[in-house]
């Protein structure tokens, strides 16, 4: 399970998936960190708002980062399909340290970018170095398989989530948000359930996942970011299971991640318990079968 399309490769970027909700005025650490991520003073930042249904969005992130130290700051719109093939946005992207992608409907941003020039040049550049961070919204549309809307509730159900495709920034696994908040645990399960390379990653809010070209995973922020290994799973019958009616899982692992912990996407295996970190960072659920 590794971000990308590509092998293990040290010039890709990092990807930072957020949980939304992230804070941006008192303690903003983790948009801190990406503006240091991304070169501090050096580094341009592009803003891609395409998510947000507000005309500001773009503005108050720019205006965030502006304060964080970040030398440049470009807001790209894409308010058309025709946007993203505009060589005006496109050379941005070539010169862009970093993107950040905002919040609002995951659905809207993956139609207006999915196959267009911006979204291949975000992919492409991202292999060659370029981060790409996204909040709520932003976050979910990274994967190929992405996650478009569902029901909430800790027992996954056959139906449960809706599934579309994505910008395909990672292609092993689904990606949630607000996670705890809204309690999503059972239609990321579902989600896996339904997926063949059976991976996700739940993310809570003001929480974020670093995963860097080395395949690790390192979580910053208040809460919590839930991965969860399904490639051992089996007993799913979420294909004849009538809609609304409890899928049965067995060979579930789930691993709670906590700020500062380290963690190989490839071995799920956890590499650094940080200082913030309970004594059991990570859990295993070896089985549930809800039937």
């Amino acid at each position: 399970m590794r971000p990308g399309r590509s092998p293990k490769n040290p010039t890709r970027g990092f990807i930072v998936p957020i949980g939304g909700a992230e804070n941006r005025v008192q303690n903003p650490v983790i948009l801190r960190r990406f503006v240091k991520l991304c070169g501090g003073p050096s580094a341009h930042i592009a803003v891609i708002p395409t998510a947000s249904s507000l005309d500001n969005t773009g503005e108050v992130y720019g205006s965030v980062f502006g304060d964080l130290g970040a030398g440049q700051i470009s807001i790209l719109p894409f308010k058309s399909r025709g946007d993203c093939e505009s060589q005006q946005y496109l050379e941005v992207l070539d010169h862009a340290d970093g993107v950040f992608m905002t919040g609002g409907d995951q659905v809207r941003l993956a139609e207006m970018l999915s196959g267009t020039s911006a979204a291949q040049k975000l992919c492409s550049r991202n292999l060659h170095g370029m981060h790409i961070a996204g909040t709520s919204a932003g976050a979910s549309a990274m994967s190929s398989a992405m996650i478009a809307g569902g029901n909430s509730g800790a027992t996954p159900r056959a139906g449960m989530v809706d599934l579309a495709a994505g910008l395909g920034l990672v292609s092993r696994f689904v990606i949630d948000q607000h996670f705890s908040q809204r309690d999503r645990l059972g239609r990321l399960l579902t989600a896996v359930a339904s997926i063949p390379f059976g991976a996700g990653i739940g993310l809570d809010e003001d929480t974020a996942a670093f995963i860097g070209p080395d395949d690790t995973l390192e979580v910053v922020g208040t809460g919590s970011v839930t991965v969860i290994e399904g490639s051992s799973l089996h007993n799913s019958a979420a294909d004849s299971t009538r809609r609304g009616e409890p899928v049965g899982l067995t060979g579930v692992r789930l691993h709670i991640l906590t700020d500062g912990n380290l963690y190989d996407l490839a071995s799920h295996t956890l590499l650094r318990s940080g200082p913030t970190a309970k004594s059991h960072g990570t859990a295993c659920l070896n089985a549930t079968a809800l039937t």
